[in-house]
């Protein structure tokens, strides 16, 4: 995406200071199915759960905001620190060290039991004049490494890990960038920050973090990953490589999980260290989550920001909080991908019949009795009790959706294979495991559900303002309107 190509500096000055008998109805399961189905009902917990930690980028600023620092304490395992580590905050003059305002953030995280990402040693950005305009190497790097050694000592023991270098490749290319660093010390100030870096904490893992990077085929993807290599090959200490992530609306590349893996492989630890996503699609996000669950050494996920006003891209809606601390439908879908379950979709209990009924109509999805043929378009009709052509069966699927199998007919909720499109009808078909028989259930502040399909990433509803039997049911762009909220009972 093209807006990714800007300057990161930009990016981090901007941010400021997740089986019953057929035809038994039943009610959707509240606490006691969540204890017995032994799921995690938040991000960070849900994580924990496969060994993983779920963190936030956060702004000391904002930790006196009760809204933000409910959600971050409820939901996030890990922090990260948006500026307050960075050089021109730390060591704006030389050998003049400022700490107070990460502290502020390390001693928030103590005390609510969360863990620390350090953020960030060695960068172009965010750099005070001074380090910019040395010229000789060996000022700069007694520089860099009396800051990197203060730095790290006076949080020794806090920091689970440090991202020790930040984007220090060019964008499309294999080689660095332009910097201070690069132009005065050479190539090697990368590894030299690594060993310096080793030499003060052993116990700290060490990351090189970057943008960009989340396609295998790229240049700056492959000059990062021989970077690794070789530093692997040679013994230079580095634990962990940090895909920062920070995707458009169409989400990852479809390759990321391969990048994920190849680095992986190289006997390091990938981390996804910034994620936001452009309107926050919730199977975009999905889909995200899911690569690095599917790669045993990708260990953990950090968003970057709580609620879409925090965030950095703020017009964009990327993050899985609205403006005001609500949920999100990506929440939902994150938190499903992690494996969690709670005020979710993870709520419906697969294999349990339900009656579904439209928030806005008054009435259940409803196959036309006696019609039970593939193809069969679905309707919205009265309940009429236990009658079969209303029941549909929630079947989890392993990407946390749900296949919805009408009793009657004992075919599935589909979408007509290849039309996705607004106004396009529901029928119903012979289950094929294809993702346009897929919905996504995210649950709304009201209790009902949204079911999103997975292969249009548009709702289920009745047509506005439509409400009377007989009404088709179709697929629209999610709006949050009552049209689009299903009860299950």
């Amino acid at each position: 995406m093209s807006w990714l190509n800007e300057e990161p500096r930009r990016r981090k000055l901007l941010a400021p200071v997740a089986g019953l008998i057929a035809g038994t109805v039943l009610a959707l399961a509240g606490p006691a199915s969540l204890e017995a189905h032994g799921a995690s009902s938040t991000l960070g917990a849900a994580a924990a759960d496969s060994g993983r930690y779920f963190g936030a980028a956060v702004a000391a600023g904002r930790l006196g905001d009760s809204t933000y620092s409910t959600i971050l304490d409820r939901e996030f395992n890990m922090i990260t620190p948006e500026n307050e580590m960075k050089w021109d905050t730390t060591e704006p003059s030389r050998g003049n060290f400022n700490f107070g305002p990460a502290d502020q953030i390390v001693s928030h995280a103590s005390a609510h039991g969360q863990r620390m990402r350090g953020h960030t040693l060695v960068w172009h950005g965010q750099l005070p004049g001074w380090v910019s305009s040395i010229g000789d190497a060996g000022t700069l790097r007694s520089v860099m490494n009396n800051h990197i050694t203060t730095v790290m000592n006076h949080y020794k023991g806090k920091i689970y890990a440090w991202d020790v270098v930040n984007e220090a490749f060019a964008d499309g290319s294999t080689q660095h960038r332009s910097s201070v660093f690069q132009n005065v010390l050479g190539n090697g100030f990368i590894e030299e920050a690594f060993r310096t870096a080793r030499s003060v904490d052993p116990a700290a893992k060490l990351c090189y973090n970057d943008y960009n990077i989340e396609n295998w085929s790229d240049a700056k993807t492959q000059g990062v990953y021989a970077m690794v290599k070789d530093f692997k090959a040679r013994g230079v200490p580095i634990d962990c490589v940090g895909l920062q992530s920070h995707f458009g609306s169409g989400g990852p590349p479809a390759g990321f999980q391969t990048t994920l893996s190849n680095f992986a492989a190289l006997g390091v630890d990938v981390q996804i260290t910034e994620l936001d996503i452009a309107q926050a699609s919730l199977t975009a996000y999905g889909n995200t989550v899911r690569a690095c669950m599917n790669v045993a050494r990708c260990t953990g996920i950090t968003v970057w920001g709580i609620r879409d006003s925090d965030s950095w891209r703020s017009g964009e809606n990327p993050l899985l909080f609205d403006g005001n601390g609500n949920k999100k439908p990506a929440y939902d879908a994150v938190l499903s991908a992690l494996g969690g379950e709670g005020n979710t979709g993870g709520g419906i209990v697969s294999g349990t019949v339900y009656s579904v009924s439209n928030a806005a109509a008054g009435r259940v999805l409803d196959v036309p009795s006696g019609q039970t043929g593939n193809g069969t378009s679905v309707q919205v009709w009265d309940a009429n009790g236990t009658a079969a052509n209303q029941q549909w069966r929630a079947s989890q699927n392993s990407d946390g959706s749900y296949t919805l199998t009408n009793v009657g007919s004992g075919r599935v909720l589909d979408e007509p294979g290849g039309q996705t499109a607004n106004g396009t009808q529901m029928v119903i078909w012979d289950a094929n495991g294809g993702a346009n028989q897929h919905w996504r259930a995210s649950r709304n502040g009201d209790g009902s559900y949204t079911l999103t399909n997975v292969a249009s990433g548009r709702a289920l509803e009745t047509p506005g303002g439509l409400t009377a039997n007989g009404t088709p049911v179709q697929i629209w762009d999610s709006n949050g309107g009552a049209n689009q909220h299903w009860n299950f009972k």
